[in-house]
This record gives C-alpha cells, sequence and structure tokens, in this order.
C-alpha cells in the first residue's frame, strides 16, 4: 500500500513517520482520533493539516498494526 502523505526521515522527529514532511507525527494525529477529538478541532490545533492527511494517518496505522501480530487478553 502507498502513502503519500507520510514521510519517514530519519534527519527529522527521529525518524517518526509524520504527515507529509511537517513534524506532526502519525501517532499524534491517530491519538486524538482515539481519543475522540474531532477532525474540525485537530484540523483547528494542527491548522498545516488537510482532511486526507487524518484519513491517510488512520490506514497507515491499521496497516502498520496489520503488519505484526499483537498478544490479545482472552475473554473471560
Amino acid at each position: 500500500m502507498k502513502f503519500s502523505r507520510i514521510t519517514v526521515n530519519p534527519e527529522q522527529m527521529d525518524g517518526v513517520p509524520c504527515i507529509r514532511g511537517l513534524r506532526i507525527p502519525v501517532a499524534t494525529v491517530v491519538g486524538m482520533v482515539s481519543d475522540g477529538i474531532s477532525n474540525e478541532e485537530i484540523l483547528k490545533a494542527y491548522p498545516d493539516l488537510e482532511p486526507e492527511d487524518i484519513r491517510e494517518a488512520l490506514k497507515y496505522d491499521a496497516e502498520a498494526v496489520r503488519e505484526r501480530e499483537l498478544p490479545l487478553l482472552k475473554a473471560v
């Protein structure tokens, strides 16, 4: 899967995946979404972001999780 809005640069933010070369980590955006912050609020907090940046950050995160197995607790 190609991600045109996600950049990884070892010289910037220690190689943490960021949005379009900005110093806005994918994890920050995904964390805000998971905390229930609306897209409108995220875009207001980070005016350099665009709605598609948020969508691609979520897709990137989903793909990253899909690439590795995570231990899950058994339902009791």
